[in-house]
């Protein structure tokens, strides 16, 4: 299993030009998103992620968001570049939207005096381990994923139009598809220059 995993781990990479025909069906793709949701480790066992899947007309409505919110603020002469961006990640099957919800983070910090400032951090860093987990299963099925980050932009229109509570952060959209092109070119640092060992 250790090498399974390991293989998808070097095979995920940022992949943006993706397509709407997964090869899985609707319901194996929330499967891996509710075992990732339900399984990832979190501080205190405080389990404030929380995910919704946006599949079909839901994901184009999303990226027609996006897009309608980044026409008000984008520079007319620059707004091509911009529109072709979008378009990349609505040519995509579905999207995963990641949130935190800030109320469960608050009463564990209520509950905790002493470690209060770190729930808000350690909350951030079980969503990064999610997001991570839901990519790594993604790439397993043969999908192609990306990672953005359009809120808070987009967080008000997000929440009205999909009845999100109030308390849940949106923390980023995961757009994906059949992949349709390579990923770019990934270099890496020396490794012994980021890692030590003692023994």
């Amino acid at each position: 299993m250790s090498k399974d995993f390991l293989d998808s781990i070097r095979s995920r990479r940022s992949i943006y030009m993706i397509g709407k025909q997964p090869g899985i069906s609707d319901e194996r793709i929330a499967e891996l998103i509710r075992q990732a949701l339900q399984y990832t480790p979190s501080s205190f066992n405080m389990q404030s992620a929380r995910a919704v899947l946006l599949l079909h007309e839901q994901h184009d409505e999303l990226w027609s968001i996006v897009l309608e919110t980044l026409r008000k603020v984008t520079e007319p002469e620059k707004f091509g570049a911009t529109q072709q961006k979008i378009g990349s990640f609505a040519a995509g099957y579905g999207t995963v939207l990641f949130f935190d919800d800030t109320s469960v983070v608050g009463k564990f910090a209520n509950k905790f005096p002493l470690y209060r400032d770190n729930f808000p951090v350690w909350a951030q860093q079980s969503n990064g381990m999610f997001q991570f987990s839901v990519w790594n299963l993604l790439e397993a099925e043969g999908l192609g994923a990306n990672l953005q980050h359009y809120n808070p932009l987009i967080d008000e229109q997000v929440k009205e139009r999909w009845d999100i509570p109030d308390v849940w952060q949106l923390i980023a959209q995961m757009p994906f598809g059949n992949p349709t092109g390579e990923a770019g070119e990934k270099t890496f640092q020396d490794i012994d220059q980021r890692f030590k060992m003692y023994r």
